[in-house]
């Protein structure tokens, strides 16, 4: 019953920081005290060698250890043993403020289920942020996060935000690294939860050794993140305009050949085409099986598209179509086998016979791909069923 009253975990990941932990704990604590909410502050402890564990003890936090290295790894660590109905997590450097951590008890008292940060609006002490994380690294990665899942929040990188511990544990997080930050604001937008931001200053840290953060690697884990749990932009609409635009020129080139400027596309262009083609019609399947594999191993949430998907797209269609344009393909080496019978199976013209050619293998391929993709994704989606 105890712990059911406790209004507000708030954790924080540890690494040797016992320059500044003493203080954070302390911020923390006036503000549970003057705030008169019930809470607790956890500290997760990623293998700390300088004797932060005995430094949050001294100074009345709960200590949790986190065997397995990594920022999202003492997040996941602390969050899941936190008591608390609502959970804010922030950094042990001290380069937040925890005497000011109202603005995020208020939204989430009044139903957010996460609530962030936004250093950009409340402001980025001089030599608290690198230039490059100012005005490159967060602001390209947030606007991604934006573009690829409408998520209108503009600091996707903040470590300071506030959560439900319910809301917590139906995101289902499994990152644990740096790009934590990024799967928890993808996964609470995946599942429609509400998203609020509040206005948080950011102020240099108080430690004399290098931060942890990695800039280029810990950069590539969140843009590497963000494009595995968006199908559409890493394969659908890549996909989409790789094909539209193949089919397009290869139908123009099949036709005659086309002189710009004093330069001829001829065959060469065609047969470059022709596998543009066939490999964005690859693309767009890979959306597909993805998509498919990230709801049944629970990576992402059920949606009405993906159900209706199913409804479009189905085994026996996927074989008929995969038949007619094999056909297609059989039929047009035929007749060039024909055609070839009555030159005496001698020397052919390239310029009109890789034409000829192309027509019959590019349907032929393309058949016979549509074939196995529609097994492998009915065989992918055999669990979705159950």
């Amino acid at each position: 019953m105890e712990a059911l009253e406790i209004e507000l975990s708030i954790v924080m990941p540890c690494l040797n920081e016992a320059e500044t932990l003493q203080v954070c704990i302390e911020k923390a604590k006036s503000f549970l005290e003057s705030s008169q909410i019930r809470g607790e502050i956890v500290i997760s402890d990623n293998g700390s060698t300088d004797g932060s564990q005995d430094i949050a003890l001294e100074n009345g936090a709960r200590v949790v250890h986190a065997p397995e290295k990594g920022y999202g790894a003492a997040l996941l660590t602390g969050i899941q043993s936190a008591e608390g109905k609502y959970v804010i997590m922030g950094d042990a450097d001290d380069s937040y403020d925890f005497l000011g951590l109202m603005p995020y008890v208020v939204k989430l008292r009044e139903g957010y289920d996460l609530v962030m940060g936004n250093r950009f609006k409340g402001g980025i002490k001089k030599g608290a942020m690198p230039f490059i994380h100012k005005y490159l690294g967060n602001p390209v990665l947030s606007f991604i996060g934006r573009l690829f899942f409408k998520i209108p929040i503009r600091d996707f990188h903040c470590g300071l935000r506030g959560f439900k511990k319910q809301s917590f544990i139906k995101m289902d997080l499994h990152t644990t690294g740096m790009e934590f930050a990024s799967e928890m604001i993808v996964k609470a937008a995946l599942n429609k939860m509400k998203i609020s931001e509040v206005p948080t200053v950011l102020s240099p840290d108080g430690r004399s050794r290098p931060p942890h953060l990695r800039t280029w690697r810990d950069g590539w884990r969140h843009l590497r993140f963000l494009l595995m749990f968006s199908p559409n932009w890493l394969f659908l609409y890549p996909g989409a305009v790789i094909t539209i635009l193949a089919a397009a020129f290869s139908f123009i080139l099949v036709l005659k050949p086309v002189s710009l400027g004093g330069i001829t596309f001829d065959i060469h262009t065609i047969i470059i085409m022709a596998f543009m083609l066939i490999i964005g019609i690859q693309l767009i399947f890979f959306h597909y099986f993805v998509k498919i594999y990230s709801v049944v191993k629970g990576l992402v949430p059920e949606t009405k598209d993906f159900n209706k998907m199913f409804n479009y797209f189905n085994l026996e269609r996927g074989l008929v179509l995969g038949l007619i344009l094999t056909l297609l393909g059989i039929v047009q080496i035929a007749y060039n086998f024909y055609t070839w019978g009555t030159l005496g199976f001698g020397g052919l013209e390239p310029v009109i016979f890789v034409r000829r050619v192309l027509l019959a293998v590019v349907p032929l391929t393309l058949g016979l791909q549509t074939i196995m993709y529609s097994f492998m994704f009915s065989i992918i989606g055999i669990k979705r069923n159950k």
